[in-house]
């Protein structure tokens, strides 16, 4: 089984990596290797994702919503026409754009260095093996 660093898990579980070490030190998530660095086995982590998924860690800042493929990160850009918006988010190693109204931009107050979370909801989602 292929087993995860600290770093990597944050990436995988979309939190920071002080959180994940929080979740090592605790003995949530990790196990120390040959080397004493803080390991996470494979199947230790998919199940902590599903957990995370389903709301059963929870930052004090998450909402109640039904769409739950939830990418917590940083504005980066901001495009605001007439009618239309453009907000680009990046979390972790993702990089996301929205399109919506210019009225949704503004009642949100959104602007570029403020922390965001882009919530996808999709009929298609494609699997690659990485």
């Amino acid at each position: 089984m292929q087993s995860y660093t600290v770093g990597q898990a944050a990436r995988l579980l979309g939190v920071s990596p002080d959180t994940a070490r929080r979740w090592a030190d605790a003995g949530r998530i990790a196990t120390r290797d040959q080397g004493g660095r803080r390991m996470i086995d494979g199947r230790d982590l998919a199940a902590l994702a599903v957990q995370v998924a389903q709301g059963g860690v929870v930052d004090e800042d998450s909402a109640t919503v039904s769409a739950r493929n939830a990418f917590p990160g940083i504005v980066t850009a901001v495009k605001v026409g007439d009618v239309a918006a453009q907000v680009e988010i990046h979390a972790g190693p993702h990089r996301l754009v929205s399109l919506l109204t210019r009225e949704a931009v503004e009642e949100l107050g959104i602007e570029v260095g403020m922390r965001a979370t882009a919530r996808v909801k999709s009929t298609d989602v494609l699997v690659e093996r990485a």
